[in-house]
């Protein structure tokens, strides 16, 4: 049997208490409401009979926001019934497998379903269709200075460079190799090197990193453009040499055309 779409006013909705999302990207909701402006919501939202007053969202929150934006006064909803555990439940995977989290948000939300559903990772990963590493190694981000998970949330840092600060177990030096790494826009091989490096090698074995990381990006771009295996050999000295492979005289040919055309 079909469920029933029932149009409710959007005043009788209140916010889902388990919503994991608190940032909304206001560029794509307010393109939302236009959508919603000129062809009405497509999607019915999602709610459950409230035991105080009117409805609880469990699912379409981007929706429900983007039609208040849009000035609607009902929205398309379909109504169940649940449980708190099953609307927790329900939300917090439903929000995780269908919207854009960032990976703070995702986090938190995962701690939810350990913390007050006594989830295993294991059970949070297949429920998730992700590995069991996946999950913990998100959870784990929460063991980051607060000031830190603020710029992972941002896009500042990648969870990949919250991992790698994880290593780093002091949390001043934590937030000063974070900074550091946004302002010299360090990639994560470069912030290892800060981290497991000691002392005054540090800085010399950082410029080491950035300079073999710098000869990688230059011997792949070579090779895209020339089609021919490229190597940079170099000692500590930065002297060294340029070598192109070649199969034959008529592909060595083709590559001395190449250079003589970009010189």
């Amino acid at each position: 049997m079909a469920e029933k779409i029932e149009q409710l006013k959007i005043n009788s909705i209140v916010k889902n208490p388990y919503q994991p999302r608190l940032i909304f990207d206001t560029d794509k909701l307010e393109e939302l409401a236009q959508s919603i402006r000129k062809n009405g919501v497509l999607q019915p939202v999602i709610v459950r009979k409230s035991e105080l007053i009117g409805y609880e969202l469990l699912a379409g929150e981007r929706r429900f926001q983007a039609s208040k934006l849009a000035g609607k006064t009902t929205i398309p909803a379909i109504v169940r019934d649940y449980s708190d555990e099953e609307m927790m439940t329900l939300s917090i995977l439903e929000n995780l497998q269908r919207e854009n989290l960032n990976p703070i948000e995702e986090a938190r939300s995962l701690v939810q379903l350990v913390e007050k559903l006594n989830m295993t990772h294991d059970q949070i990963a297949k429920a998730l269709g992700k590995s069991r590493s996946y999950v913990s190694n998100l959870i784990r981000l929460l063991g980051l200075p607060e000031a830190i998970l603020s710029r992972v949330e941002a896009g500042e840092l990648s969870t990949a460079h919250g991992r790698t600060l994880l290593a780093e177990k002091n949390p001043k030096r934590q937030l000063e190799l974070a900074h550091k790494a946004i302002a010299e826009q360090l990639n994560v091989r470069a912030l290892e090197t800060l981290i497991y490096s000691k002392g005054k090698n540090a800085d010399a074995n950082l410029k080491t990193t950035k300079t073999d990381i710098f000869a990688d990006e230059i011997e792949k771009e070579l090779m895209k453009k020339l089609g021919n295996k490229v190597k940079i050999k170099k000692n500590k000295n930065h002297q060294g040499s340029l070598s192109i492979n070649f199969d034959s005289l008529d592909e060595l040919e083709n590559l001395i055309q190449l250079l003589k055309n970009n010189v």
